[in-house]
């Protein structure tokens, strides 16, 4: 596994739940298209309309925050490589893989998982600074780090 590998994975991984909040958000437009054209007066009609409305909007907020996160992650530069564990670092541990960049959890490949990790939570704030050979301890779990990459 190398780091350019992980980074395309990573982008795919987020570009994909982009794609599933524009498929949704879609749906709730037709949905609340559908229901407009029925245009049956009442409170019952103006309860869809508004339910729908907000369903957009939170769609709206969710694809607008994976966005920031993808041109977050487009901006590192995954041909340096790393002494010192620093944003952008794909890092081997006793306990798994981290690739500290944004935060979205566990992504899994068929090769290959990992964990993608922001250096604003908490383990990555333990793992910022680190060198190879340090360890970390983090919800009563010793982690050692094998390789930055």
């Amino acid at each position: 596994m190398n780091k350019q590998e992980v980074h395309i994975v990573a982008l795919h991984f987020i570009q994909h739940k982009i794609d599933a909040l524009n498929s949704i958000y879609q749906e709730t437009l037709s949905a609340a298209a559908s229901d407009d054209a029925k245009s049956s007066a009442g409170d019952k009609h103006e309860t869809a309309v508004s339910m729908a409305q907000l369903e957009q909007e939170k769609i709206t907020k969710q694809i607008n925050t994976l966005l920031e996160q993808k041109r977050d992650l487009e901006q590192i530069n995954t041909s340096t490589p790393h002494k010192v564990i620093q944003k952008g670092s794909l890092i081997e541990t006793n306990n798994g893989w981290y690739y500290l960049s944004i935060g979205l959890g566990q992504v899994k490949n068929s090769s290959f998982q990992f964990f993608c990790l922001s250096p604003q939570a908490p383990l990555g704030k333990l793992l910022l600074g680190k060198k190879t050979k340090e360890t970390i301890s983090f919800n009563g779990k010793t982690t050692e780090i094998k390789n930055i990459f």
